[in-house]
């Protein structure tokens, strides 16, 4: 289950309408693709709320980039057809929460997963950071919360104990210990590995 946090409060410096592209040949030697946003309510604008600026300038740049970066990938037409449905997302809609949605529905398609997705504008829960992802976790009907790296750093575990919910820190990829991995985008491997390689390594941190 994979709870879309559309609600939360945008973030500039994140990854929430950014990626980091790198060459084939070196992961490390990153630049940002980065899609220019309105937000209509400053600082306070939510995710669902933000809006693209120039959306068409914003399709071509995607398209300019990950074309230059990996069409020559030994893998591009696996990449290439999420890469297609983030443009046509691009062409339909301003809204940056759809086509954020839309290109990691894209990744996780190409990986075979099966799971369900919702949005957590839909369901009624805590404005506290731990407590809204123990309320979801449990809105779901699931039983565990898997957390990354990132989200170790803060999250606070008493309000899933209360709630009867486990809190999972699967280990990162081994794939991720090269350099750069950690924070290029997932369509690098994608389109360097392969769908069946790069499932292979995700499957293998999650089963631990």
């Amino acid at each position: 289950m994979w709870v879309v946090l559309d609600d939360v409060q945008f973030n500039a410096r994140d990854y929430q309408h950014r990626a980091r592209l790198a060459p084939l040949g070196d992961p490390s030697a990153q630049r940002w693709l980065t899609v220019p946003v309105h937000r209509p309510r400053g600082r306070e604008s939510r995710i669902e709320e933000l809006l693209l600026a120039d959306p068409e300038t914003s399709r071509r740049r995607v398209e300019r980039l990950v074309h230059q970066y990996y069409r020559r990938a030994p893998h591009w037409a696996s990449a290439r057809d999420a890469v297609d449905e983030v443009l046509t997302a691009l062409a339909l809609t301003d809204r940056v929460a759809d086509v954020t949605e839309v290109s990691t529905r894209a990744l996780l398609a190409q990986l075979g997963w099966r799971g369900d997705v919702v949005r957590s504008s839909t369901f009624v829960k805590s404005d506290e950071r731990s407590e809204r992802l123990a309320d979801l976790t449990r809105c779901v009907g699931a039983a565990t919360y898997l957390c990354g790296r990132g989200g170790a750093r803060y999250l606070d575990e008493a309000p899933f104990l209360a709630r009867g919910l486990a809190v999972h820190y699967p280990p990162p990829p081994e794939l991720t210990s090269r350099e750069g991995l950690r924070t290029v985008s997932a369509l690098w491997a994608l389109a360097a590995l392969g769908p069946d390689a790069l499932r292979t390594h995700l499957s293998a941190a999650v089963a631990v």
